[in-house]
Parts: structure tokens; C-alpha cells; sequence
């Protein structure tokens, strides 16, 4: 293997968690933001969008070198834009050079005729180069000093005063000019400069095994066009299998991201039934995965954004489904995921033998019972596929996705739930995973309404309503979704990132379920008349966090 020395300025492949090699250039970050622990890792600037990032040698490839190789395995539309945007940048690049070499020959001939019509004597010449000798070696001692300064500045600073120093930050923004920057140390990577893509695998290697990864390391992403907040995402995923007692299989699997550094996707068509919050979140990360998806939405202009990425579009349920391999479907309740698969030119009607149609819906078991029925009757395969999450979590492609029926429509799933989760289980039999959902909501629904409660009895008692969010976060309750819904509700924003209808309907179909098996379910029942006031006041399609909003009218 040859050493290729990397540095600032250069061009590179950069591999960012579960995306495809992305073109970039190496810069240096914002001074505001450390360096992560770990493995040596550059920071670099993606061609075609507003994401920068720290990446680990290991996972960055010359761009020259790799470029005909990229540009084979990746065939995207924003992939195109970000190689042109490259392409354009090295054109000016070069138009500068030329413009720059020029003026130097310009002027040097300047300076040779200058020279030659006056030279100072000898004498001049060894006094100034006296002066400059020694102008240079004062600053060099000051120089020296500043640095043993520094040294022994950070050599008397406490152990808890570093760490203060290392933890995160507010987000910085990208250097605007790079003619500033100071260099970094080159650092080197071992990779071949020729011959086939198989030579590069973006995976540890046998000598570094995964196990013995640094866990302090990891990806970090800063969009520009995010709110400047600290907003450092974990990309590391863990594989976990684990056997329940009752023989059931729960499967904990979903990143190949960690261990081998990229997705490869199925080769199976793939269609997508449903573009809502969470649909939308879904059907991109699969299309920056490399999946064939063609797309289908009640709205069709919410298809727009999607066939410019890339997809297809489909022009009913039954044409999707006919043509796709497998079909996935996320829709807003029974009545919905009922219509979508039954109705005129429904998803029914596109069923032969060995289609497979994975419904993501939340909905209660008897609904998700009765589709997989009608679907394997007419020799379809059939897998339900509910999600945890939100709309922030869906376009990170960090959901929690659980399944029950077809295992091995499950398991031809699995590049999908890479490319759209962190995490996938299997449940075993129809109607399991519908059931989960709802416990887990459920919890989730009350959670939020008693967080709504606590705020508003802070408020009526005279207490701090920030005061009481920073305690629930120093304790045992804190966590990203407590603290994001919290400060939802103090900043009054309540822009849907999991509607309001929503959990309430998930609310109620809990409840229900705990009737079925006569279950009391006291405090979800509570929690749901607070839903039901809050759609009252035209809370339905706000977020769920506007369940305060019952609490103070």
C-alpha cells in the first residue's frame, strides 16, 4: 500500500456515517470547535450542501485518484451537483493561477530592470542584511517564549478545568476565507492509489476491530441551516442480538454504518406509499442510500421534491405495488392504512404472488391483522413495520422500527431499515408490533402531558419555569425529548415535529387495547381527555407539545 499524505486544501472522498463518499475539501473548523478524541480525523466541507465534518483518515480517499471509481457507484442527482460544484471550483482554481503566474513573471522582469538600473554598493548590503538578521532572531526568542508560555499555561490548569475545556460548544460558523487559516500537521493514510473499488472497503481493518473502537470518537455534523445550537450526532450504532424467555427473537440490528462504513442496498425495487412527517424523513434517507424508490402520495405535488432526487413516480397504490418488489406504506390511522390497501386502485389490487407490502403505519393489531390477511391471500407477503420517533429523528434516519410477520420479508428489509433507523426489532407474529407501538406511545403521550402539567403548576406558584426545566434536566428525567418539548413550549413553538391528533389517537387505541384484556390504563385515559381539550382549542395539527395550551385556557 502507498501512503498518501493528506493536508489542508486538498480535495478528498469523505465517508460520513451511513452516506455515500462525498466529495469535499479539507479546512480548518471553527476555532470554537475541539478537535473529537480518538483516531487522527481532519475536518472537511462537503461539495453541494452546507455540511461540514470531522472524518477519520481512514475514511477519506484522494479526489483525483478515486474520482472515476465514485462516480461509477453513485449516480444521484445532488451527487452530480456536488462532483460539477467540485469541477467548477477547480476551474476558477486554475483560471487564478494562470492569472497569478502572469502578474509574477510581470513582476519579476520589473524587478530584474529595476535592479539593474540601480544596485546599492556592498556596504549597504551587509549592513541591512545585519538588521534583518537580527530582527528575525528577536522575533524567533519571542516566539519561543509565547509558546513555552502557553505550555506551561496548560501544564498548570487543572484536571477539571481541561475537561471543561473539551466539552462541547455552541456551533461556529464555517471560516469564510481560508487564505487565513493556519495549516494543520499533514497527517497520512494508507490507501492504494489504483485498481478496483473493492480495494477501498470503508470499514475498520482486521487488525482494528470495532469492538476496540475508541468510543469517544464520532461523527460530528454541523448544518448551516439549522439554529446555532449544539448539535453534535452520534453516527456509532451497536449490533445487539438477544433471545426473550418466551423464545420470541428481538432483533436489535439495523447500522452496518459502524461496522462497515456504508449501506449496501438492496437491489429489490422499492415503492413508498405516504409522504407525511415521517414518510418524507424515510424516503430520503433511502434514496441517499442508493435504493430504486418509487413514490406515491395523496397530495401528488409532496412527490416533486423526490422525483428531483432522483425517484419515480407512481400513479396509484396499485401501480406501486405492481411494480416494486416491496412496498412500503406510513399513513395516518386505521381508517387510512384500511383505504390505502382496499380502496379503488388500492394497494390490493396490485398484489401477486411474491409482492411484499410493509405497512409503517401505527394502528391498532385487529387493522394490521386484517391487512396482512387480505394481503397473504392473494399470495402476497406481509411484514408490519411501525415506527418510534419523530419528524427530526425520521430525516436523520435514527428511528426505532418494529416488526412482526414475514421474517424473511424482514430480513429482505434490512438494507431499507439501515438506511432509515438505528435500530430494528423483530417481534414475531402479526399484530405484536402494533401492540409495542401503542404501549410505547402511550407512555410517551402521558410523559409529555405531565411534563405540560408540571410547567404550568411552576408558572401558578410562582416558580421559574426555566428553573424547573434545568433541575428535571441535572436529574434522573433528563433526556434530548424532555428538554426539546420543554423549550417548544417556553419559546411558544409548537411547529409539528409529531402532530398533537396524533398521539391522542394512539392514545385512545392504548386504551383500548387495555380494555380488550381488561387492563386499567388510569393515567392514559387522564392524559387523553387533556388531548381531547387541546384539539378542542385547535391544537390538532400543532405539535404534541401544545397540550400545555389545555393546561392555560
Amino acid at each position: 500500500m502507498a501512503a498518501v499524505s493528506l493536508r489542508l486544501g486538498d480535495l478528498v472522498w469523505g465517508k460520513l456515517g451511513r452516506y455515500p463518499p462525498w466529495p469535499g475539501k479539507i479546512v480548518n473548523p471553527p476555532k470554537d470547535l475541539k478537535k473529537p478524541r480518538g483516531k487522527k480525523c481532519f475536518f472537511v466541507k462537503f461539495f453541494g450542501t452546507e455540511d461540514h465534518a470531522w472524518i477519520k483518515v481512514e475514511q477519506l480517499k484522494p479526489y483525483h485518484a478515486h474520482k472515476e471509481e465514485m462516480i461509477k457507484i453513485n449516480k444521484g442527482k445532488r451527487f452530480q451537483q456536488a462532483v460539477d460544484a467540485v469541477e467548477e471550483f477547480l476551474r476558477r482554481a486554475k483560471g487564478k493561477d494562470q492569472t497569478s503566474s502572469h502578474n509574477s513573471a510581470d513582476d519579476k522582469n520589473r524587478r530584474n530592470s529595476s535592479e539593474e538600473r540601480s544596485r546599492p554598493n556592498s556596504g549597504d548590503e551587509k549592513r541591512k542584511l545585519s538588521l534583518s538578521e537580527g530582527k528575525v532572531k528577536k522575533n524567533m526568542g519571542e516566539g519561543k517564549k509565547r509558546v513555552s508560555s502557553g505550555s506551561s499555561e496548560r501544564g498548570s490548569k487543572s484536571p477539571l478545568k481541561r475537561a471543561q475545556e473539551q466539552s462541547p460548544r455552541k456551533r461556529g460558523r464555517p471560516p469564510k476565507d481560508e487564505k487565513d487559516l493556519t495549516i494543520p500537521e499533514s497527517s497520512t493514510i494508507k490507501g492504494m492509489m489504483a485498481g478496483p473499488m473493492a480495494a477501498f472497503k470503508w470499514q475498520p481493518t482486521v487488525n482494528e476491530p470495532v469492538k476496540d473502537a475508541d468510543p469517544h470518537f464520532h461523527h460530528f455534523l454541523l448544518s448551516q441551516t439549522e439554529k446555532p445550537a449544539v448539535c453534535y450526532q452520534a453516527i456509532t450504532k451497536k449490533l445487539k442480538i438477544c433471545e426473550e424467555e418466551t423464545g420470541s427473537t428481538s432483533i436489535q440490528a439495523a447500522d452496518s454504518t459502524a461496522v462497515n462504513g456504508s449501506i449496501t442496498p438492496t437491489d429489490k425495487k422499492i415503492g413508498f406509499l405516504g409522504l407525511g412527517l415521517m414518510g418524507s424523513g424515510i424516503v430520503s434517507n433511502l434514496l441517499k442510500m442508493g435504493h430504486t424508490v418509487t413514490v406515491w402520495n395523496r397530495t401528488a405535488e409532496k412527490c416533486d421534491l423526490f422525483i428531483q432526487e432522483g425517484a419515480r413516480l407512481g400513479r396509484t397504490p396499485a401501480e406501486v405495488v405492481s411494480t416494486c418488489d416491496i412496498t412500503f406504506a406510513c399513513v395516518s390511522d386505521p381508517k387510512a392504512a384500511k383505504d390505502l390497501v382496499l380502496g379503488p386502485s388500492g394497494v390490493l389490487q396490485g398484489i401477486r404472488p411474491g409482492k411484499c407490502y410493509v405497512d409503517m403505519s401505527t394502528v391498532d393489531a385487529d387493522t394490521v391483522t386484517e391487512l396482512a390477511q387480505v394481503i397473504v391471500s392473494r399470495g402476497g407477503r406481509f411484514l408490519e413495520a411501525p415506527v418510534s420517533g419523530n419528524q427530526q429523528l425520521s430525516n436523520d434516519g435514527m428511528l426505532v422500527i418494529l416488526a412482526a410477520g414475514d421474517r424473511g420479508l424482514y430480513e429482505d428489509c434490512s438494507s431499507c431499515f439501515q438506511a432509515m433507523g438505528k435500530t430494528s426489532f423483530f417481534l414475531g407474529e402479526v399484530g405484536n408490533a402494533a401492540k409495542m407501538m401503542l404501549i410505547v406511545n402511550m407512555v410517551q403521550g402521558s410523559f409529555m402531558a405531565t411534563i405540560a402539567e408540571g410547567l404550568t403548576l411552576a408558572q401558578v406558584t410562582g416558580q421559574s419555569q426555566q428553573t424547573f426545566l434545568d433541575i428535571l434536566n441535572q436529574g434522573q428525567l433528563a433526556s434530548i425529548f424532555l428538554d426539546q418539548k420543554c423549550q417548544n413550549i417556553l419559546q411558544g413553538n409548537f411547529k409539528p415535529d409529531f402532530y398533537l391528533k396524533y398521539i391522542q389517537k394512539d392514545l385512545r387505541l392504548a386504551i383500548a387495547l387495555g380494555d380488550a384484556v381488561n387492563h386499567p390504563t388510569p393515567m392514559a385515559a387522564a392524559a387523553n381527555e387533556v388531548y381531547k381539550r387541546a384539539k378542542a382549542l385547535d391544537q390538532s395539527d400543532n405539535d404534541m407539545s401544545a397540550v400545555y395550551r389545555a393546561y392555560i385556557h
